[in-house]
This record gives structure tokens, sequence and C-alpha cells, in this order.
């Protein structure tokens, strides 16, 4: 489905990763990071590929050791994805990196603090045409800087170290460059990131760092990734949890999707929190639909909803859904009812139906149900009448509850 509103986007110069474009008005791109060792190239080839399947774009291993290195040459070949090599205390990793073939390097500046090693590694980079990430850390922020700004890591001090990196790489004429300005604490993060938005027109690389396993970190994540989205900020993103980096993946482009910042992969399941008129297990019915659409690629908006009082009316923007009543599921499509099924077909007819509509077509779902829409509607009416009847518009009785809450006052 077409978004509503379009969130405004910074403009940024553009790079290319391997084959992806980086800002310049290109998608936001995902990315994650492999948890193997890289000397281990079957390993982390196979994760390469999980994550590609889940939605990275772009993918970073460590290259902390030379036999990382020497995995990176057999590994960047047979890559799905560009490979970003992840470099820290030692520069000769970097320049290993790049003989290896990686389409990118990470470098941290709090780490590498020899001007010359840092140029030495852009001219090279230059010459090969390779892009460098300028990784800022809150948790590896450069001594002198973290005592200039009154012994605490503050935006200030995140922003001019990048600038401080960018300054080395104008020497030398490089500017094939994105930034990031990680850091834990979300507020700070957030504020890093406007502040260098402020002074440079260079891709920007979002994340908040260490967020921790979820559910928190989920939370952590998205606090700070989406408040820069929404507010035309960042080119690329990574969800950092303590969690198997196939979620990172997946939750970044969940988030990008929900932005509408880029085409929908997989289904948008909505479904309602239930109230006393459900008569399903909504929870149940939900969880089971998310899990039976989790690898079939079906693009569309479904909805699972408690009852058809509101059900079809919340959800008529919605490709396809379901809203139970008496014992048996109204399949809706579009807002439109058009077939009843059985409470235990629920999650299977919206399976098929889906199917169906990504297969064919809507018009052609539509032109299917046809002979069973009027039965439809006629039955959805009367599970509607019969609900009000017995619980009323307010299922929860929250009225009577006001009510007395008013009578024990007086």
């Amino acid at each position: 489905m077409d978004t509503a509103v379009e969130f405004p986007r910074r403009k940024t110069r553009q790079i290319m990763v391997g084959d992806v474009p980086v800002g310049g008005g290109a998608p936001v791109t995902v990315q994650s990071m492999t948890i193997t060792k890289t000397a281990d190239v079957e390993a982390t080839l196979a994760q390469i590929y999980q994550l590609a399947a889940a939605g990275a774009d772009i993918v970073r291993c460590t290259c902390n050791e030379p036999e990382a290195a020497e995995g990176l040459a057999r590994i960047v070949p047979r890559s799905p994805v560009p490979i970003v090599a992840d470099i820290h205390h030692q520069y000769r990793r970097a320049l290993e990196a790049l003989e290896a073939g990686v389409h990118c390097l990470r470098l941290n500046p709090g780490n590498i603090r020899n001007p010359e090693h840092i140029k030495a590694v852009a001219r090279e980079a230059k010459d090969r045409n390779v892009p460098i990430r300028i990784g800022v850390n809150g948790g590896s922020l450069d001594k002198e800087l973290y005592e200039k700004y009154g012994g605490k890591v503050t935006p200030q001090a995140m922003v001019e170290s990048a600038q401080r990196e960018l300054a080395y790489f104008d020497e030398v004429d490089f500017d094939l460059i994105k930034i990031s300005v990680k850091a834990s604490n979300v507020p700070l993060m957030i504020e890093a990131y406007r502040q260098l938005a402020e002074v440079t027109d260079h891709p920007l690389h979002l994340g908040v760092t260490e967020c921790g396993p979820p559910p928190g970190g989920i939370l952590k994540a998205t606090a700070g990734i989406a408040t820069l989205l929404a507010e035309g900020i960042g080119d690329t993103i990574r969800y950092s949890l303590s969690s198997d980096p196939v979620d990172e993946a997946r939750l970044g482009r969940q988030l990008l999707e929900s932005f509408g910042l880029r085409e929908r992969k997989n289904v948008d399941l909505i479904a309602c929190p239930s109230c006393g008129r459900a008569e399903i297990d909504v929870y149940k019915i939900a969880n089971d639909a998310q899990d039976a659409f989790a690898d079939k690629q079906i693009p569309l908006q479904v909805a699972v909803m408690g009852c058809v009082v509101n059900g079809p009316g919340e959800a008529r923007d919605a490709d396809i859904g379901i809203a139970a009543g008496n014992k048996r599921g109204h399949l809706f499509i579009r807002g439109e009812n058009v077939a009843v099924v059985p409470e235990d077909e629920m999650v299977d007819t919206l399976v098929e139906w889906a199917t169906f509509i990504n297969e064919e077509g809507m018009d052609a779902a539509l032109a299917r149900a046809l002979s069973t829409k009027d039965a439809a509607r006629k039955a959805a009416e009367e599970d509607r009448q019969r609900n009000l009847n017995e619980k009323g518009e307010d299922a929860n009785d929250s009225e009577t509850v006001v009510e007395l809450m008013k009578k024990a006052r007086s």
C-alpha cells in the first residue's frame, strides 16, 4: 500500500558500497554484522546468506587478525551482498582487507589515532575506489576529546572526532565517506547525529550501539533510529542487539517498511489488542498467522480482528483480513466481506487468499469472491448484531465501572 505521509530526506552525497548506492536519495539500507570468526569462511558465508535473506543489504565482518583478512579474500567473491571490513586498532588489517577486495572499510577514529596511518589507508582506498565509514563510538572516544569536554562523552565531542578524521581524509583528497556517531545513550546519540547533519553532507549510518538483548534493546534502537529517520536523517541503519544478527536485519527491514522508506518485502500484520467482544484467542491467531507468513515473501497488509463489530472498519485499508464472529471467521478483502470460514481454518484461509492475491492480483481475488460475497455479508451482519445484543457497544462494561466510581465519591 502507498504510505499517506512521506518523510523528508536530508540531501547527501552518494557513495557506492559495492553495487549498493548509499545516500544521494537512494533507498535507506539495512546493515548487520556477522558474529562468526571471519577466518571460518564457510560459517561466515552461511551467516551472510542468512542476513541477506532477512533483509540485510550490506554486511560487516571483523578483520582483527591476519587470518581474518585471508578469510575475507575467500568470502568476498562468494558473498551475495557487499562486505564491509571492521577495523579497530591495527591499520595494517585495513590495508589487507582492501587487498582482499572488500567493498567498504569501517575505521574507528578512537582506536586508530596516528594521522599517517589513517592517511595511508585513505590513499589505498582512494586508489581502489572503496569507501570508508568513519565509525565514531561514544565508548571509545579519543582520550584527548574526552578530557576536552569535561571528562564525559558529549555530542560535540563525537562530532569533533568525526571532523578530525574528515580533515585527514581531505589531506589526501579522499571523499568516499559515510559517518556514524553511535552511543548507547539514546538522547546523546540523537543529538550527536543532529549536530553532525548540520555540518556535513556525507551520508550517515544510524545506530544505537550496545543496545542489549530484546525486548529492551529493540526499544532503544528503534527510539534512536526512528526519531532520526522521521527527521530525514539517515542513509543506512543497524540494530546493534545482543541477539542473533538475523534479528537485526529483519527488524531493520521492518522498520524501514513501516516508515514507507522501503517497499514491503513481506506481510505487514495488524491485529486488534482484543477486548471483551473478542470471540477468538486473538493473540494465538495473530501469532499463528505471523508464523505462517514468516517465509512467504508476500508484500500485503494482513489483519486479524477479534470481532465483526469494528473489525472490518478498523482494518478497511488492509489488503486482506479476518474478523471473528460466532466461532467462525469472516474473511474480508479491502474492507469487503467475501467468505465465511470455520475458526480452525482462519490462518490457512488467510494464507491461501493472500497467496492468490499476490500471484493473481486483487481484481482476480474480488472476482473469485463474487459467488460468496452476499452470503458472507449477511452472516457478518448477523454476527455483528448478535454480538452487540449480547455484549453491547461497551463490551468491557466501562460505563458501569465509572458509575460505581462516582457513587463511591458521593
